[in-house]
Order: C-alpha cells, then structure tokens, then sequence
C-alpha cells in the first residue's frame, strides 16, 4: 500500500495549479495549513471515519469545522475549496491533508524560489545570529530564507540546522558522539 505521502502528491499539485490560476497561492497555502494541522489529530479522523456518516454529512461537518477554524476556502463559500474537500472524501483521502499541505508548501516555495529553514539551538540565539544564518544558507542555497528558531537544551550547545534536503549539524553532542565513536574503534 502507497504511503500518504506518495498519495498527497496528486491532490497537492492538482490544488497548487488551481491555487496558481486563480492568483491565490497565499489564500490556499493558509486554508490547506489550517485543515492539514486539524486534520493532523488522530481522534478527528477516527471520527470522521464512522461509516454511520454520509460524504454530505463529513463535508457539512469539514465545512462548519474549517470554517471556524479559518480555513475559509475550504468552508463551502468557495466552489473550488467546496470540489476540492468533496473529491478527498468520496476517495477516503480526507486524512491525507496535513501531506498535501506539506507538498503544497514545497511546490510554493520552489515557485518563490524561497526555503524554510528551522535552526535548532541550545540557548535562543539573537535576531543578529539568526540573519546571519539566513544570510549564508541564501548565499549556499541561492534562495530566499525563512527562519523558524527552536530551542533544544539537550544540545548542549551549537546548533542544528534544516533547510530543505539539507541539514548541518553543528551541535556540540553531534561533535561528542562523533569523538566517542572515534575513541571507540
């Protein structure tokens, strides 16, 4: 069997097309944001996947929810949204939407040219380190740079950084283990 991912694909390219026709990549990027990380909680699937619920009474019960939740193409107001929530659930792939927002993220910042980037620190660094990181992965990865700072105090110190497919681990307990397995052959 398929994993998600690999079944989110299709969906999130098919939305990012319609998303870019329509001008509305930002629009649909925060509505599929919203009902991905809704849908990211596993007692909301098993819910909705009581076989006593109709398709009509999911997509009502998606709508009301998405709606209050601000995920407003995917409310009902909107044809496309309304299509869209429509085709997930008469294929069983409402569950999937927290993998196409992911895709559709990706798809959109390859069209931004743009990269999110999470540092991992041992101590919160200040706005002067942050840019500096961003300006060096701009400079390695020729994109634009989006930071998201996160602290991990087991660390130690250095930091961990993931931009992407790449990731640079300059962590202190990176460095440590690396010198335990050197002393250990």
């Amino acid at each position: 069997m398929a994993d998600n991912n690999t079944i989110a694909r299709p969906y999130a390219r098919a939305i990012f097309e319609v998303a870019t026709g329509a001008g509305a990549l930002g629009e649909w990027s925060e509505s599929l944001a919203v009902a991905g990380q809704l849908l990211g909680d596993r007692g909301l699937v098993e819910y909705l996947g009581n076989p006593e619920f109709s398709d009509d009474k999911r997509l009502e019960f998606l709508n009301s929810l998405f709606g209050k939740a601000g995920s407003h193409l995917l409310a009902g107001g909107d044809k496309r949204g309304n299509n869209f929530l429509k085709l997930l659930l008469e294929n069983d792939r409402a569950a999937i939407l927290p993998e196409i927002s992911e895709h559709f993220e990706m798809l959109k910042a390859n069209v931004e040219n743009s990269v999110d980037a999470v540092v991992t620190s041992a101590v919160a660094l200040s706005e002067e380190q942050v840019q500096e990181i961003a300006d060096s992965l701009k400079q390695r990865l020729g994109r634009d740079i989006r930071i998201t700072a996160e602290i991990d105090e087991t660390l130690i110190g250095g930091a961990v950084i993931r931009a992407g497919d790449v990731v640079i681990d300059g962590s202190l307990r990176a460095r440590l283990e690396g010198l335990a397995t050197a002393l250990s052959k």
